[in-house]
């Protein structure tokens, strides 16, 4: 593709993040969003369903579902898929689709390892399968979207990794020699390729795999996804917070009683897809902990801003550091811009007040205009953020709880908007009691390392924080720490 303006020569040498620390003490960006509504962006749409009525009184399923996300819409529509016949209902605390499934980038990957090399270095003997099921569930996603009519601006772009640094080109090679070992044909682009196929000054080398992700309106898919669940008959509540959980009786038969503020389900089945919310089973909450995620969005580019960047292909794109920013752009030709700096509240403390953090937000804006100078005019329309429910392996894990009558996934830590339909699936086998493909993988029956508890757990977060900004500063050289998480099974490395 050529570009729609000349290639300059050389980036500069100095080191992005360097350069960014600099930038940041030297020049204030907050007027940049100075005017932003804080909310999610996608959640600010006139095309919101109404909500649906919270429990009132009590009923009775074959299946009870906690959270209205995508595990658990995902969980209710494969369930009547499965069988037409089954009772299934929904309990949402909130609204469906506003948490984590509304408040992403809208990446929906293929991965359901939190990448290649994550999933190779924890489960290298089913890492095939894995890359198997992963592509699977993509193109199921992607025929759903279709069977369904959910306009969601589903766009199967690919996603491309690039450099901003030097050493990270050597990573990028790497990742290319995995991903060609496993079927892959991943394109990689040099500093010139690159910079024709969007246009940065930052940008050094890129990975480009046209077929591992696409691009969604991520509330829109979750109301897509509510419409097709009650198109089929799933009952679905909102606002009705599940406050209790338990058999009514003794033994494996005994049914499950699952109980909100003003009404309760007796079930056979409960999956739990709470995503990052406390889970109801207690001796879970250990291997979750919350980490807020911020975003920005900006106003709509003019054709003017547009060709100066090119961006044509309009994959989505993340850097290469560990402490790394995602970008992409919506169907209205926005930018949206987020990651970088994740954050962790004491005591895994969640809340609405957590959601705003104008240190952020001005880093974000000023990484913005470092990686696209020709729009640093360019004002950011909404500002917010969503706690990502992050585990010690960086993706999903799944339980069995109540003799086999509630199982549950959770841990997707920031890839969830494909891996949550995967993650359902393997729910409805394990509450099912089926001898599946999935259930007998390694994958689906090993817990991640849980957390420590407080004051610890929050130590050991922000010392790895610190250590991973010191080695994007570093030509990415690991400290002591990095190297003692890698040699214990957390290789914490995003």
């Amino acid at each position: 593709m050529a570009a729609p303006f000349s290639t300059p020569g050389a980036p500069p040498s100095t080191p992005w993040a360097l350069r960014l620390a600099d930038s940041v003490t030297g020049m204030d960006r907050a007027a940049a969003y100075a005017d932003a509504t804080p909310l999610s962006f996608w959640l600010d749409d006139p095309t919101a369903p109404e909500p649906a009525p919270p429990l009132v009184g009590p009923v009775t399923a074959d299946l009870v579902v906690v959270g209205g996300g995508y595990t658990g819409l995902w969980t209710a529509l494969l369930a009547k898929q499965d069988d037409p016949s089954t009772d299934v209902v929904v309990l949402e605390g909130d609204r469906c689709g506003w948490a984590a499934s509304g408040r992403n980038g809208g990446f929906c990957a293929s991965s359901l390892t939190h990448g290649l090399a994550n999933g190779t270095d924890r489960f290298p003997d089913e890492i095939h399968t894995l890359e198997r099921l992963g592509r699977e569930n993509l193109d199921a996603i992607e025929s759903t979207v279709v069977a369904e009519g959910i306009e969601c601006d589903f766009e199967r772009t690919g996603e491309l990794d690039v450099a901003t640094e030097p050493h990270q080109i050597d990573w990028l090679r790497e990742a290319e020699a995995q991903a060609r070992e496993h079927g892959a044909t991943p394109v990689y682009l040099d500093g010139d390729e690159l910079r024709a196929e969007v246009y940065s000054p930052v940008l050094l080398a890129g990975l480009w795999d046209p077929d591992s992700c696409a691009l969604v309106n991520p509330a829109r898919l979750a109301w897509g996804l509510r419409r097709a669940c009650e198109r089929v008959g799933v009952r679905i509540f909102e606002h009705s917070p599940v406050d209790g959980l338990g058999s009514e009786g003794p033994g494996p038969a005994a049914p499950m009683s699952v109980r909100t503020p003003h009404g309760r389900v007796t079930t056979r089945r409960v999956v739990l897809a709470t995503n990052a919310s406390p889970s109801p089973i207690r001796r879970l909450r250990k291997y979750l902990v919350p980490v807020y995620d911020y975003v920005l969005m900006t106003e709509p580019l003019t054709s003017a801003q547009t060709a100066a960047i090119g961006w044509e292909r309009r994959q989505g794109i993340g850097t290469s550091g560990n402490q790394f920013l995602y970008t992409r752009r919506s169907g209205d030709n926005r930018i949206l811009f987020g990651g970088y700096d994740a954050i962790y509240h004491y005591g895994s403390r969640m809340g609405a007040s957590l959601e705003q953090r104008p240190a952020t937000f001005t880093l974000l804006a000023t990484r913005f205009a470092e990686l696209f100078p020709a729009l640093e005019e360019v004002r950011f329309t909404h500002s917010w953020s969503g706690a990502i429910d992050t585990c010690s392996r960086f993706c999903a894990f799944f339980d069995r709880s109540f003799d086999g009558r509630v199982a549950s996934a959770a841990g997707y830590t920031g890839l969830g908007v494909g891996a949550s339909r995967f993650g359902a699936r393997v729910a409805l086998d394990l509450v099912s009691g089926a001898d599946t493909e999935l259930t007998r993988m390694r994958f689906v029956q090993k817990k991640p390392i849980p957390f420590p508890p407080e004051p610890v757990r929050s130590a050991g977060i922000n010392l790895t924080r610190w250590s991973m900004a010191r080695a994007d500063a570093h030509q990415g050289k690991r400290n002591l720490w990095l190297r003692a998480l890698d040699t214990v099974g957390l290789g914490f490395d995003s």
